[in-house]
């Protein structure tokens, strides 16, 4: 009953095909939610967000008038991959992990990339997030991204499309463990049925992957989570993981730098660290190297790093990687380092401080998407087919004042999914964070967090723009 009047309009559906047929590895799902009446779902539905609000699953949006602590929307329709799919994305983001930590080893020590001429110079040492103060430092196990969120879209025709790579301190994993708790209270007696693979081991996998990369291989190393406190817009999720790992959670002013070592303050004592988890941006991180009036860093951690007396996850420096210009040679780097052609595709992308790609995003600004190059969670974004004439405008004069500061992509509809919606399923866009961790071998938790535009039209997932999650099924099979 609840599909009867489901459109999909001219969008790629997840659940249903172009002629409204349901795909074989949703046809589960749909017999279960058949028989439910619209009461039984609601009650389900208003259980979970009861539970979220109990255990304080929230996300802080800044500057909201009506209070920053939110609970994180979730949609109780799972978004399911089936197996054979599931492996495609696998190879593909492996592939694109291993390029990037070579990348990231190249610029901050040979830098062969750039003198092959295959990225402009320019474009990197004008990065906002390169940093010329890691230059030549080494990192154990030459792996500078431990952790990366990376942005998958589908196109019309149902193409996997990479949007863009989190490799600084990617966000949004919490959700993901949670989600996929809510769903088995919610379904009790379908889950065990579903043949869904298990999400639950990530903090394992992380903890593996922090420890494999302690400074000289050292056994049982002391691993700490850095936070910036609990005012940070991911704190709870900072707390949840610590706690996950059996880790502790440290502010800056917990750790101290002695003789070239960090120590974290204990009841008992000084205690060496050896790997620092951080969720503070490069900024922040050590005053006496950058920003010397932060008050939620190390001073001296950066010392410590370059005596290979810790290791920091991710490492610093690798927000270049973020950078929504390097994210275009992407494709390069990956034959470049690895002479293979990428498996997964990516958005063709305009640089505005290129003149001839200037001149067609100034013509065509109201026609394309507009980003700039180094902003997060959906700021500092124009959606020109859906932005008004004055946003336009003030658009092109900020694309004037900086324009390496700003890419231009064509408007990519995003796949839709059914999406519970005042009493009935609509469709909605969504997008997909996997996670994926580069330790001993690279590893990638099997679903990721599906984000979904909650607002009818917005091609905007993230939550702090109005955006929601759904559990993301990977299924043992392929229906």
């Amino acid at each position: 009953m609840f599909f009867e009047q489901y459109a999909t309009e001219h969008f790629f559906d997840e659940m249903f095909d172009a002629d409204g047929k349901v795909r074989p590895h949703y046809q589960a799902i749909f017999e279960r939610l058949t028989p439910l009446s619209v009461d039984n779902f609601e009650q389900k539905r208003q259980a979970v967000d009861l539970s979220f609000l109990r255990q304080g699953i929230t996300f802080t949006v800044y500057g909201d008038e009506e209070g920053t602590e939110k609970i994180f929307p979730f949609d109780l329709m799972p978004r399911i991959i089936p197996k054979t799919e599931w492996e495609f994305l696998e190879r593909g983001l492996t592939q694109r992990m291993q390029a990037l930590n070579m990348f990231l080893k190249d610029v901050y020590s040979e830098q062969r990339i750039i003198k092959e001429g295959i990225i402009p110079a320019s474009y990197i040492l004008s990065g906002k997030h390169f940093r010329r103060e890691f230059m030549n430092v080494e990192v154990p196990r030459d792996i500078y991204i431990h952790i990366c969120g990376t942005d998958l879209i589908r196109d019309d025709a149902g193409n996997y499309l990479v949007l863009e790579d989190n490799a600084r301190s990617p966000s949004g994993v919490s959700y993901l463990l949670e989600n996929r708790q809510a769903m088995k209270r919610a379904f009790p007696n379908f889950f065990p049925k579903a043949g869904v693979r298990p999400v639950e081991n990530y903090s394992e996998e992380l903890l593996k992957t922090l420890q494999y990369v302690a400074p000289y291989g050292k056994e049982n190393p002391v691993c700490v989570l850095l936070t910036p406190g609990h005012f940070n817009s991911a704190y709870f999720e900072h707390c949840f993981l610590a706690r996950q790992m059996g880790i502790e959670i440290v502010e800056g002013s917990d750790l101290v730098v002695r003789d070239y070592k960090v120590y974290m303050r204990t009841t008992q004592g000084l205690q060496q660290v050896d790997v620092i988890y951080r969720r503070i941006d490069d900024d922040f991180i050590d005053p006496s190297v950058f920003r010397p009036d932060s008050m939620l860093g190390v001073p001296g951690l950066v010392n410590a790093l370059r005596a290979g007396n810790v290791n920091i996850a991710n490492a610093i420096g690798t927000g270049i990687a973020d950078d929504k210009l390097i994210y275009a040679y992407v494709p390069d780097m990956i034959r470049f380092y690895m002479s293979e052609e990428p498996i997964l595709g990516q958005v063709e992308t305009f640089f505005a401080s290129e003149d001839d790609d200037f001149k067609y995003i100034m013509e065509n600004l109201d026609q394309l998407v507009v980003k700039s190059a180094n902003e997060a969670g959906g700021y500092g974004m124009l959606i020109g087919p859906k932005a008004t004439k004055q946003e336009v405008e003030d658009f092109r004069a900020l694309i004037k004042s900086d324009p390496r500061n700003f890419i231009a992509q064509p408007p990519i509809m995003l796949s839709r999914h059914p999406t519970w919606c005042d009493g009935d399923f609509e469709g909605r866009h969504v997008d997909l964070r996997p996670y994926i961790l580069s330790g001993e071998k690279t590893s990638i938790v099997p679903g990721g967090l599906t984000r979904v535009a909650l607002k009818k039209g917005s091609l905007v997932v993230n939550s702090s723009q109005g955006g929601g999650s759904k559990d993301t099924w990977v299924l043992y099979s392929d229906s």
